[in-house]
């Protein structure tokens, strides 16, 4: 049986996510797929050109799968943002391809320059963008009280993210997570919703 492209690939985020860039040997991932390191240098000529391609293939994975800013639906009432907000922290919580990537990059965030920004990317500026842009067009309609989208995206995101990362640390608590999640998002209803 042949092994393709983006199976390597996604073994290879496995053995990243768990072992760092230092830690992780193509013999390794090799193993991992039952074939041989050198089936595998058949497609990459070295575990950089596989480190690459594993990163290029998480930008990719996130955005076939995370709404971009563009493509965000802007809710019409807190009910919606609601909606929203939960579709996607379950979806970042539950998928397996991102919380891999999640482990990925906080292992290496620190040893890698295009690691640290993604890891800012993702953890931080794409939801304060995203959030931004939606609170900016809810003041704008009505549905808010407040006068800086910008600052209301960084309160509104900066716990959740937090809560995300615990998730990923203790699994076990996950239910007392996503309440600590919803009476956030409800608080914040109460602070700001007109």
């Amino acid at each position: 049986m042949k092994t393709t492209k983006e199976e390597i690939l996604n073994s290879a985020l496995t053995v990243f996510s768990q072992k760092g860039y230092d830690g992780a040997l193509l013999r390794h991932i090799s193993s991992s797929l039952g074939i041989t390191k050198a089936a595998l240098y058949k497609h990459f000529d070295s575990k950089e050109s596989l480190w690459n391609a594993v990163i290029d293939y998480v930008e990719s994975y996130y955005y076939r799968h995370m709404e971009s800013v563009s493509d965000i639906p802007i809710p019409d009432n807190w009910d919606d943002l609601k909606e929203l907000s939960l579709r996607q922290i379950d979806f970042t919580i539950h998928d397996d391809t991102v919380k891999r990537v999640r482990k990925l990059l906080s292992l290496e965030q620190f040893r890698n320059e295009r690691i640290s920004a993604l890891a800012t990317k993702h953890f931080i500026t794409n939801m304060e963008v995203q959030f931004t842009k939606i609170f900016d067009k809810m003041i704008e309609k009505g549905a808010l009280k407040c006068t800086n989208p910008e600052l209301l995206a960084f309160q509104y995101t900066a716990p959740i993210t937090v809560l995300i990362h615990l998730c990923d640390r203790e699994p076990d608590k996950e239910k007392e997570i996503w309440e600590k999640i919803n009476a956030h998002i409800e608080q914040f209803s109460q602070l700001f919703r007109k």
